[in-house]
């Protein structure tokens, strides 16, 4: 081979001395062509020599390859001597106690290490402890349900979403740039959802960021309003991390607009209490048991338009009770009598009478409607009542 190659050489060598003579048009071409074919032969000629000359090597010297395999496992031994032990190498109990003892922003940190610790910080176990040391109060069954809506929402727009890449990416696929583009999207939608939606950790950050507005009732609304004392009403509600405080959105009264209230702070707010909504009756089942005394809440409104509220009062005795505990017959009377007594004696807001066995709503444009009752049993929700109580005795 070395031999035929000497010979090529020699042979272009020898034509450049032939004279010159004019050549045709199609001569230049050619030459450019066997140029280019002698440098493409004489590269080929040169690996080839190369490897045989390795080859040839490793079969003359087999100690050569043992020496590199020694020289290999001794660095693999090496680095693996001076690894150091990872959080990962713990035992599993020993693991889950350290993650279990980290705030949520150190979990968040944690699950962008790896791909496993991201499923062990993301999971529900880990994020419940501070899902009801936090919004435990706050989050009750409506708020359950308004995520429940808003999770089955959003996979209802992903799905309209893709479908809808997927009919555009199907219509340009003849061209390999859409392919690529298509890839890049895929990938982009893994990415976005990596994180369940039905995951506790992703209702905590959706309420953290605010994103999230969920039901829930206000103390006092609208900064304490004269009008609102020792009352509750119902608000969607938003969380601002900056602050650590709310905004309030209340539905609108009659012709009013939508009242937004900001700086809502967190003592101020409870779960609704029931399932009714603002501005259906409330059926109560606790007529029966209602004795002079009790402490109650009481739906009340201005006009049929506007939503119900809750308002704070105790069952009171009947004008014609001599108020003995010996001789008080009031809880067998159909009336029942309720006092608020945050108002001034002789106002009109001060005393109210319900039917306690036919009782619906009852009222007028005047005084307003007074809707369904709750009988307060839990000492917690009565304390809550005594410290928004008024400096001032309202008139």
């Amino acid at each position: 081979m070395l031999f035929f190659l000497i010979s090529c050489l020699s042979f272009v060598l020898l034509s450049k001395s032939f004279p010159l003579k004019p050549l045709p048009p199609w001569a230049s071409e050619m030459r450019l062509m066997s140029l280019c074919f002698w440098k493409e032969l004489s590269c080929f000629f040169l690996s080839w020599l190369r490897k045989s000359w390795l080859i040839g090597f490793y079969f003359e010297n087999p100690s050569a390859i043992s020496m590199k395999r020694k020289s290999f496992s001794a660095k693999v031994e090496n680095v693996e001597e001076s690894e150091d032990t990872s959080v990962l190498d713990l035992p599993e109990l020993a693991l889950e106690c350290i993650l279990g003892k980290l705030l949520p922003e150190g979990l968040c940190n944690m699950s962008g290490v790896c791909s496993s610790l991201r499923d062990r910080c993301r999971s529900d176990y880990l994020w419940e402890r501070h899902m009801k040391e936090k919004w435990g109060r706050l989050i009750g069954r409506a708020a359950s349900r308004e995520w429940q809506w808003e999770i089955a929402s959003k996979k209802d727009s992903c799905v309209l979403e893709r479908c809808g890449r997927k009919r555009l990416i199907r219509s340009l696929s003849c061209a390999w740039l859409f392919s690529w583009f298509k890839s890049k999207v895929e990938s982009s939608n893994k990415q976005k959802s990596s994180l369940p939606a039905d995951s506790l950790m992703s209702r905590y950050l959706s309420l953290e960021s605010g994103k999230f507005w969920f039901p829930g009732q206000v103390y006092n609304r609208e900064n304490g309003h004269v009008g609102f004392m020792l009352s509750c009403y119902d608000a969607e509600l938003s969380y601002d991390s900056c602050t650590d405080t709310f905004r309030a959105r209340y539905p609108p009264h009659g012709q009013r607009t939508i009242v937004i209230e900001d700086g809502v702070q967190w003592h101020r707010l409870r779960a609704p209490p029931v399932d009714t909504p603002p501005h259906d009756l409330y059926v109560s089942d606790c007529l029966p048991d209602l004795r002079p005394g009790d402490h109650i809440e009481i739906q009340w409104r201005r006009n049929k338009e506007f939503p119900y509220g809750w308002w704070y009062g105790v069952v009171g005795h009947l004008e014609t009770c001599s108020r003995n505990e010996n001789h008080c017959n009031c809880y067998s009377s159909d009336t029942v009598v309720l006092e608020f007594n945050h108002y001034t004696p002789g106002s009109r807001w001060r005393r109210a009478s319900i039917s306690r066995k036919d009782h619906r709503e009852e009222g007028n444009e005047a005084d307003g409607f007074y809707g369904g009752i709750r009988k307060l049993y839990n000492k917690e929700d009565i304390s809550m009542w005594k410290r928004l109580w008024p400096t001032e005795v309202l008139e």
